[in-house]
């Protein structure tokens, strides 16, 4: 009996000992088997780190481009509903050039391979939509490595879009309230979206019209494609389907069956028990697609003709109002509808997150979402995102001002700097040589375009170059700019007129003539500038007769000069009238004094004096003008500033000195400088230096001669730089356009800066092929459509850049001052005393003015 239980006991310890091995072996193969398990787990933990580091630091191995086109006028027969399908046609044309785009994109290689797999690929494209600020811009995010690819793509499709590289947006504010959602497909990746080959207009619009209206409250918006290539195993579904569909097999069933199904389908097939299926099989071999069906199948091959491209589609709205973000978010969602095709195609539908601190740092990274992602073709995405069209009227677009042209390709590497030329990353700078320079340069634009930035910064580098220059400035602040911009050096060379100096008055007598050739240039320039300061009707052939005369009487004494404020006393003082003629040589003109004025009467006398005081009466009675014209000798040498290369600078600000007299001294000043151009013919054609003279609002200070200068004026190298606003400005009171064809037929380099529509119209024939009268109107601030002449040889039309002004030296611009007014100025009391005591006019005024009372009544 103790044996039996004692064999009993032996016997359970001996199977409790059998089950715990077998529960120990099984215990080791759970924990061998779930190493692998656990390995795996590690590893895709360490991959979603490592994803999650390279994400951060792919971000800052991209570049962000800003990327406009111009806005074009609208044809006359875009809007006529007549010619619609013309219009669709000229919408769907300029869409297929974005798509090339897209096409160039697909066609890169897809990264593959376990590091790729392992980190993430790098080879994302982010094309963005963005309301910001209350324009619309468009932008596209890429790698620095393919930025040269991606702006060369560009610039094909558009030869006139400017591509800018800048720092990132920011749509966020601290107050802001922010919002994102995805947009991803509903059915198969090869089911395909409604493209805009099968709409009625541009999808886009919809799009744009929705972001316009987002203005209020700080808010913003962005949609966000990012995109890469695909696989090329994409087309494997949609191959499947077509090739299925045409066995005769049900379409529903085919499109809706996934992978796990294929394989059960082909286990199923092998099975000998297949009544119901045979049965099943049958049906589907009768079954006749439906003509929708066939559409669809049609769809399909065409998605599978073009390249393919996974794209992740996230949209961000942020306001300082939630409901209002909120709102926004919801109409562009609603705006992607126009894509869906029901039923026998594919849709777009929206997911947002619950967790939006994802989406949104996916958005300021530009992450690529796998879970998120779509298949779009270049076609479907084309529709989605493009640039806008030239019939794009959506409102707050940012459209390039005007087209850019690419540089000549001869630009010279000497001469002035005139500007610069951004063009597809390069920078060239714009430069005139001397020799171009003499066929002069003109400026036109609107009031505070950026003409005077340019001339100032030519004007200032002849100066430190040692050229000789002349600045005639109706407003004072070219003036003032040149003036604190002179070098130290050079300060003894500069002769500075402000006629506004009172106490330092200089003298400028325009009856001055070094020969007697020049006295007849003198008279004419004189007429003709009392010509420019009244009308027509009011001067006449009695008041030129009798103005030519005195004024050749006057300059009888070569060394001793008379001056306009001697005109009056030339007509009520015989005695001082025959101090002149006995220097005057001229025959006619004594006869003149001793025949014609000696026959008349007192009172034809007084009736002629009258007549000619009311033109130059505002002259003599006027203290600032009578001390600066009165003067016998010009306090400078036009001649020697222009030989030995010194500075003059006209300060002519018309708050200081008034509209007429400004206009009547610079009207001189210029005449001044053609006649000792003209003179230069008594020296060597080699010994003449280039003279620069820069006039601002030039119509102001020139007579019909300027057709004289312009195409003479260059051989005396005297190079003008003509600047003023628009064309008119050069057409006188009776539609005479003789300035305005003469500056357009002999300038030949002329910078364009904004400009109306008249003038662009006219314009734009010079500036033909490459800029119309849309790029004339809106060209951007500081910035110029430009022609010059290079090697005496016209250039094509380009867009010119102007460098920004520098600021200046004011103390050395004062001292300059006051060394100039010192050096030619003379004392006011002096200059009064001399005026009076040599033409009397102290005395012989009020009884002028009842000579005149008389003659009038």
């Amino acid at each position: 009996m103790y044996f039996l239980v004692l064999q009993f006991v032996t016997l359970g310890n001996t199977n409790q000992n059998i089950t715990s091995t077998n529960n120990s072996s099984l215990l080791n193969i759970v924990i061998v088997a779930s190493f692998p398990l656990l390995f795996l787990g590690i590893f895709f933990i360490i991959r979603s780190f490592t994803r999650a580091a390279y994400k951060t630091r792919h971000t800052f191995n991209n570049t962000l481009l800003h990327i406009m086109v111009p806005k074009e006028k609208k044809t006359e027969g875009a809007s006529n509903n007549n010619n619609n399908e013309d219009r669709l046609d000229q919408i769907k044309e300029e869409i297929g050039i974005t798509e090339t785009i897209f096409a160039s994109l697909a066609s890169q290689k897809a990264q593959r391979g376990i590091l790729h797999w392992f980190k993430g690929r790098n080879d994302n494209f982010s094309f963005e939509i963005v309301i910001h600020n209350n324009l619309i811009n468009f932008y596209v995010s890429i790698p620095i490595k393919m930025k040269s690819f991606i702006e060369q793509q560009i610039n094909a499709q558009y030869p006139y879009a400017q591509i800018e590289e800048i720092t990132d947006y920011n749509i966020f504010s601290e107050k802001s309230s922010i919002i994102g959602s995805y947009i991803t497909a509903t059915n198969n990746p090869a089911f395909p979206f409604k493209t805009y080959k099968k709409m009625d207009s541009d999808p886009m619009s919809a799009i744009l019209n929705v972001l316009a209206r987002i203005h209020e409250q700080n808010s913003s918006a962005s949609i966000q494609f990012v995109v890469r290539s695909a696989h090329k195993k994409w087309r494997r579904k949609g191959i499947y389907i077509v090739r299925e569909v045409k066995k005769g097999k049900k379409f529903e069933n085919v499109a809706r069956k996934t992978t796990f199904g294929k394989v059960m389908s082909f286990i199923g097939a092998g099975l000998k028990d297949q009544a119901n299926l045979s049965k099943d099989k049958t049906l589907d071999n009768k079954y006749q697609s439906s003509g929708m069906e066939e559409e669809m199948m049609k769809g399909i091959e065409e998605k599978l003709s073009k390249g393919g491209m996974d794209v992740t589609i996230r949209i961000i709205s942020s306001s300082d109002n939630q409901e209002l973000a909120k709102m926004n978010l919801d109409n562009i969602i609603g705006s992607f509808g126009q894509y869906n095709l029901y039923r026998y195609g594919n849709s777009l539908k929206a997911q947002v997150p619950r967790n939006q601190k994802t989406i949104i740092s996916d958005f300021i990274h530009r992450s690529f979402n796998e879970k998120k992602r779509i298949l779009l073709n270049t076609e479907e995405m084309a529709g989605l995102w493009h640039l806008p069209l030239h019939s794009t009227e959506t409102p707050n677009i940012k459209w390039l001002g005007a087209r850019k042209a690419p540089p000549p390709p001869n630009l010279p590497k000497e001469g002035i700097l005139m500007g610069h030329i951004p063009y597809r990353g390069n920078d060239y700078q714009v430069r005139l040589k001397d020799a171009d320079r003499r066929r002069h340069l003109y400026v036109v634009g609107k009031s505070g375009s950026g003409k005077s930035v340019l001339i100032e910064n030519m004007a200032v580098q002849d100066i430190i170059d040692g050229k000789g220059v002349a600045v005639v400035d109706p407003h004072g602040d070219f003036a003032e700019y040149v003036l604190s911009h002179i070098p130290k050096e050079r300060a003894d060379d500069v002769v500075i007129f402000n006629p506004s100096d009172f106490e330092y008055p200089i003298g400028l007598n325009m009856l001055e003539a070094r020969t007697e050739d020049e006295k007849d240039f003198v008279v004419q320039e004189m007429i003709s500038i009392f010509y420019k300061l009244f009308p027509p009707e009011m001067i006449g052939p009695m008041f030129e007769h009798q103005m030519r005369n005195v004024m050749l009487t006057l300059m009888a004494d070569i060394e001793n000069p008379g001056t306009i404020i001697d005109i009056p006393r030339m007509f009520t003082d015989d005695d001082y009238v025959k101090i002149y003629l006995k220097k005057l040589k001229d025959p006619v003109v004594r006869a003149f004094w001793e025949k014609e004025m000696a026959k008349t009467s007192d009172f034809h006398k007084s009736e002629m004096l009258g007549y000619l005081i009311s033109k130059v009466g505002r002259f003599v009675e006027n203290d600032m003008m009578r001390n600066i014209m009165g003067q016998q000798k010009s306090g400078f040498n036009v001649r020697e500033i222009m030989d030995k290369q010194k500075i003059l600078i006209v300060n002519l600000a018309k708050g200081k000195t008034g509209e007429i007299n400004a206009k009547l001294i610079g009207l001189i000043i210029v005449s001044k400088l053609q006649m000792a151009a003209m003179g230069r013919a008594d020296l060597p054609e080699s010994e003449r230096k280039d003279f620069y003279l820069y006039i601002d609002e030039f119509q102001n200070f020139i007579t019909d001669s300027i057709a004289t200068i312009l195409s003479e004026a260059r051989k005396y190298r005297l190079d003008l730089i003509i600047a003023h606003q628009y064309l008119n400005q050069l057409v006188d009171d009776k539609g005479k356009a003789e300035i305005k064809d003469a500056v357009l037929g002999n300038v030949g380099s002329m910078c364009l800066y904004r400009i109306g529509p008249d003038d662009a119209d006219i314009l734009a024939k010079e500036m033909a092929p490459v800029f119309g009268p849309y790029d004339l109107m809106n060209v951007e601030k500081f910035t110029a459509n430009t022609k010059i002449i290079i090697d005496n040889e016209p250039t094509k039309p380009f867009n010119m850049s102007i460098y920004p002004p520098k600021d200046g030296n004011l103390k050395m611009a004062e001292a300059i001052k006051q060394l100039s007014r010192l050096k030619y100025g003379r004392e006011r009391s002096i200059t009064e005393a001399e005026i009076m005591e040599r033409t009397k006019l102290d005395q012989g005024v009020s009884e002028s003015k009842d000579d005149m009372i008389e003659a009038t009544l």
